[in-house]
């Protein structure tokens, strides 16, 4: 068997025969007149009206026999059969066809009709080399296992499929519907968003400071002036300015950066969707959310009984309303609702759990809804009430001053979108974001930083706010069942070969 080298360089073999049959094998003019998937459907208008086409595609398949040759024309609509025959497009022609490979780019005109065997196909009149492939393209093998056809080339690696995802999409064109899923999410938030008076608005992705998060940012350096940048980690800070500009409703769709770890879950860049209305508090950005996914659901899958992680998820409304404190209790027994640090302490020791000695309770509390309650939260749930030490950004419960308008989405055991009724007192917003910083002397890293210029903005004055984040990679996750974020990002972040 021939290896790929060698098939190279008998392609260019071939480039070198067309060049000098003075051929333009990468010309810069193409026609086309028709897709293939239009033939396709109105079969039997074109067979009767033998009406001139031009399509343009990869060739996909090709034989020849004698004076005649056969392939297939594949575009991003269908694909049709190629009927080519010397006496008719002259031999010239006939000859640079029988120097094309599988995989070249073609533009073929002709009419429509039916082959004796009864093959729909294209008979051409002319066939114009449109891009010419140099490198063989894997074939994708077959075979039957249990009544089904199973793919068994070596393109079924996941790795590889990642890498090259333009020969995953080739190969494996159902990817594409991920992807076409993606694109109808992002354009239906839009729509809902849109007719209910949202601007849609773009911030900065380099800052002078990053903030809006819990997390590590990418940092590089600007040569002109001399300062260190950061890629955002959010756009949450920019947002609210905007806010306080007077702009009563704003919403981005955008790339956020974290330098932290990869997982299932989690890429360094990702795309986030986060809203903010003015006079509105979360238990409206909870309305929001459920109105969001469930008219996707329905718009897109025609349901809003999903399958997804080998489960029936149900994301009709109302969702289940619990507090943090109030889902640990019903998991584990233990009432943490007094922030008795000794005493959360002492649990964290009786489970045979570690913990940060200079943690706080919130901080702990924390703990332990990330180790008994969050895989178990099957259901689409809106988790309310965290903890005011690990959320600077929102807004404290008047009734408890440990406990914030603050929730966040699980479904399958994974978060989706987090939210607050934000906090609008520069003063209060001040002492928490200095009391982050003091975790940040104490290592750590992800922790909030001081942003001088968004505290100056909230002294201006921000009306009550409601505000949300959701991550669009794991919202469709959820509409594609895939259980990788890297099945639903074009070109995932790999680690070097």
């Amino acid at each position: 068997m021939q290896n790929e080298n060698q098939l190279i360089k008998l392609r260019k073999e071939r480039l070198q025969k067309i060049i000098d049959k003075g051929v333009a094998p990468f010309p810069t003019r193409s026609k086309r007149t028709h897709k293939i998937g239009t033939l396709i459907e109105n079969k039997d208008e074109f067979v009767e009206n033998s009406e001139k086409v031009i399509v343009c595609g990869r060739l996909n398949g090709m034989r020849r026999q004698g004076k005649i040759g056969f392939g297939n024309v594949l575009d991003d609509t269908g694909r049709i059969q190629l009927f080519i025959k010397r006496d008719l497009v002259g031999e010239e022609n006939y000859d640079i066809f029988k120097l094309l490979n599988l995989g070249d780019f073609v533009q073929l005109e002709g009419e429509c009709f039916i082959t004796e065997k009864g093959e729909y196909s294209i008979k051409a009149h002319k066939i114009t080399l449109l891009g010419k492939n140099l490198r063989p393209i894997p074939v994708v093998k077959e075979k039957i296992v249990d009544g089904k056809k199973v793919k068994y080339d070596e393109f079924t690696d996941i790795e590889l499929r990642y890498r090259k995802r333009y020969l995953d999409l080739l190969l494996n064109p159902e990817i594409k519907r991920n992807f076409e899923i993606r694109a109808k999410v992002i354009s239906i938030m839009r729509r809902i968003l849109d007719g209910k008076g949202f601007l849609e608005v773009e911030t900065p992705i380099l800052q002078p400071l990053y903030g809006g998060a819990n997390a590590r940012p990418f940092i590089t350096h600007h040569n002109t002036l001399d300062i260190p940048l950061y890629l955002r980690i959010a756009t949450e800070l920019y947002l609210k300015r905007l806010v306080v500009g007077g702009f009563e409703r704003v919403y981005e769709i955008g790339k956020n950066f974290r330098n932290e770890g990869m997982d299932r879950t989690h890429n360094p860049e990702f795309t986030a969707f986060e809203v903010y209305q003015a006079y509105a508090d979360y238990n409206d950005m909870m309305e929001l959310a459920e109105e969001l996914l469930s008219t996707i659901g329905n718009e897109i899958l025609g349901t809003n009984i999903l399958d997804f992680k080998g489960h029936q998820i149900n994301i009709n409304r109302p969702w289940r309303r619990a507090s943090m404190i109030e889902l640990i209790q019903e998991q584990t027994g233990f009432d943490a609702s007094d922030f008795n640090l000794e005493k959360i302490q002492n649990f964290y020791k009786e489970k045979e759990m570690e913990f940060d000695k200079v943690a706080g309770p919130g901080k702990l509390i924390e703990g332990l809804f990330e180790a008994f309650v969050e895989e178990k939260l099957i259901q689409p749930t809106f988790v309310t009430q965290f903890p005011r030490e690990i959320s600077p950004l929102a807004k404290a419960i008047p009734e408890n001053n440990n406990l914030t308008e603050r929730f966040e989405i699980f479904i399958a055991g994974d978060e989706y979108g987090n939210a607050f009724t934000e906090l609008n007192d520069p003063i209060d917003q001040r002492e928490r974001l200095e009391a982050q910083a003091s975790l940040r002397e104490l290592g750590d890293l992800e922790a909030n930083i001081v942003d001088e210029d968004f505290i100056q903005a909230l002294e201006y004055g921000m009306p009550p706010t409601g505000g949300m984040g959701i991550g669009i990679d794991r919202l469709t996750m959820l509409f594609t069942n895939n259980s990788s974020i890297k099945e639903v990002i074009l070109f995932p972040q790999m680690k070097p070969e």
